[in-house]
């Protein structure tokens, strides 16, 4: 699990893995769970529209914008978050942005059938969903951000979440995939029920990653942490 005291410092080590592997480092796959839940946006994003901003500062829950696309998300416990950060070959589906999406997310889904979820559907361009009660739940959301030779993939796997947060933080999305079909996010989303640990290990397994980093990034964490995840500047931009 990757160290971090709070929001600022989990999102630092997207920059920091990525910027580690673009120089020449290892590929790298890594998980985070915040101990207390914070809000964060996707990169284009306008705040007063994907977030209940007044609650939030009501309720003390930081606002922060991640680096890449995609839509809102609450970030918290029950929130398995991880990422990949690998170098973009001159061949093959990782040479283009839709076709990455395709293929990491085709190896996340055959890694949660492996940790016991059958049934694992690729939706919109990026979620992942299953079936209960005759109709398509999300539990999983991702994104993308690329460099020349490097990108970062990450994501959020919701194992036991607590629901009633999304509604009263986060606002129903400016944009949603076809399958959503207008649901409120408690009738959209839900929990694996799976435990984290059997989720790692899946995806770490999937991804043949069972040797440790041998210099995790930890000075460019604190580096972007600091100049752009901590700055008011960069999370309410727009």
């Amino acid at each position: 699990m990757a160290p971090g005291t709070s929001g600022a410092e989990f999102l630092g080590w997207d920059d920091a893995f990525l910027e580690d592997v673009a120089a020449g480092g290892p590929e790298t796959v890594w998980f985070w769970e915040s101990a207390t839940p914070f809000v964060v946006l996707g990169r284009g994003q306008l705040v007063d529209r994907e977030v209940h901003r007044a609650a939030c500062n009501a309720d003390g829950i930081p606002i922060h914008r991640r680096c890449s696309g995609g839509g809102a998300v609450l970030q918290g416990p029950g929130c398995l978050s991880y990422g990949l950060a690998l170098r973009i070959p001159e061949s093959g589906p990782m040479t283009a942005l839709t076709t990455t999406n395709q293929w990491i997310m085709a190896r996340q889904a055959s890694a949660l059938a492996r940790a016991g979820l059958p049934g694992v559907v690729i939706r919109g361009h990026t979620d992942l969903a299953f079936e209960r009660g005759g109709v398509e739940l999300k539990f999983s959301g991702n994104a993308q951000r690329r460099q020349k030779n490097a990108l970062l993939f990450h994501g959020t796997l919701l194992w036991g979440a607590n629901l009633a947060h999304m509604e009263k933080w986060l606002a129903h999305p400016s944009s949603e995939p076809g399958y959503r079909a207008n649901r409120r996010h408690m009738d959209f989303i839900a929990n694996l029920e799976i435990p984290p640990e059997q989720l790692r290990a899946a995806i770490v397994r999937e991804w043949e990653a069972d040797s440790p980093h041998p210099n995790p990034p930890h000075e460019a964490m604190k580096r972007w942490a600091s100049s752009r995840y901590c700055l008011s500047e960069w999370n309410l931009a727009r």
